[in-house]
């Protein structure tokens, strides 16, 4: 696979081509910031579409045991993760999940605890559903992210707060939690029943110099309140299909979340959807490693821009995930004032920090998942308008 090759996504409906001059107000920034990449989906997905669209009627679909048995087989190869076929619930998106996870397990007015700064729908699925968020802030020291234990037992100590919304890897700063702090999250789930969903999407981007992603779902002891929610759309450039999986050894909480969906009829039976996620997760293996050793080439090329040329702005070094998590603090910038710079001035479209949590005031949200020409234009442009502010 060629990742420095280029193709337009313009007038294709994609969102973070053809949205840029409502979100941005300019339709010619750099785009840097919806969480999917700028590459070529793998040949097998597409090759797997094709023959699936040759076949002339598309109506109500199934889920076929192929479907479960090729996911089944990713995580028990990839992840050490053996799961059984009784504990997969198909899902119409992670969003949907945690949406629907917020009325399952907490009642109007509770609380579902969260980890700012994080991906905004973790604030909108609680407060769209009537629900309460609880904070539970990430700490910074020197650049590097870190839970507040304490904090969080605190959280889960007040019969009120039902939930927590873990994402692991972490969007968007990119820490990939070591083993001990998950054992430290679930041991604190389990003494107060806080139930745990764990949003674990970007498993599979996971730098190979970087340590290895822990599924929550392995350290956990039988009967612990997890429900772990995967999808193939980040790791093989598929978000647009629409379909995910929620695993669980509960089947109780599997029914409570399945409640939810009936009750909204949240069916995802898209033949084409059904197609990609198979073939993503039965031939995807090898282009994977290959997307992720280039990324980790933006991803180095970025870190040393920004030291050499732009020591205004700081990067936190993510050990998962295409994004980077920029502090642009150092510019004297209010929010507002922020993100009009980098679109006026420096013409790149991110991400605004801000809407992470207000944790992530004066930061930027960088997507890597370009080819590095892109990557490098961006850079260039930021450093000329950042001289201008010198």
């Amino acid at each position: 696979m060629n990742f420095d090759q280029s193709f337009s996504r313009e007038n294709t409906c994609a969102v973070k081509f053809d949205a840029r001059q409502a979100v941005f107000g300019r339709d010619d920034v750099i785009p840097l910031w919806v969480a999917d990449t700028d590459f070529a989906a793998p040949q097998a997905v597409t090759d797997a579409l094709v023959a699936r669209a040759r076949h002339p009627a598309y109506g109500y679909t199934l889920f076929p045991d192929s479907l479960y048995q090729s996911m089944i087989h990713w995580f028990r190869e990839h992840h050490a993760w053996t799961i059984q076929r009784a504990w997969i619930r198909m899902a119409p998106g992670v969003v949907p999940t945690l949406h629907a996870a917020a009325m399952a397990f907490a009642e109007a007015g509770e609380g579902v605890i969260i980890q700012p700064p994080v991906y905004p729908p973790f604030f909108s699925s609680i407060r769209k559903a009537g629900r309460r968020v609880v904070e539970n802030p990430l700490v910074e020291r020197d650049g590097r992210y870190e839970m507040d234990l304490e904090h969080l037992e605190s959280c889960a100590s007040d019969p009120s707060n039902k939930v927590l919304f873990l994402c692991s890897p972490h969007n968007p700063v990119g820490r990939v939690w070591r083993r001990e702090e998950l054992e430290s999250v679930m041991a604190i789930a389990r003494r107060h029943d806080l139930v745990v969903i764990s949003d674990e999407i970007h498993a599979d981007l996971v730098y190979r110099d970087r340590p290895f992603h822990t599924m929550l779902a392995t350290v956990c002891e039988p009967g612990d309140p997890l429900l772990t929610t995967v999808a193939p759309s980040k790791t093989f450039n598929i978000p647009g299909m629409g379909l995910s999986a929620v695993v669980s050894e509960r089947s109780d909480l599997l029914e409570q979340l399945n409640r939810v969906f009936d009750s909204l009829h949240m069916v995802q039976c898209n033949p084409f959807s059904v197609t990609a996620f198979e073939a993503g997760y039965r031939h995807g293996g090898e282009w994977l490693a290959e997307m992720m050793d280039y990324v980790r080439g933006n991803r180095d090329f970025v870190l040393g821009f920004v030291e050499q040329r732009l020591p205004e702005i700081k990067v936190t070094d993510p050990e998962g995930t295409y994004l980077l998590w920029l502090d642009c603090r150092g510019l004297g910038l209010d929010d507002s004032g922020l993100k009009r710079f980098m679109v006026e001035q420096a013409g790149v479209g991110m991400n605004s920090g801000i809407t992470f949590g207000e944790q992530g005031s004066g930061f930027m949200r960088l997507n890597l998942g370009s080819p590095l020409a892109v990557i490098r234009g961006a850079l260039e442009q930021i450093e000329v308008a950042v001289v201008g502010l010198r």
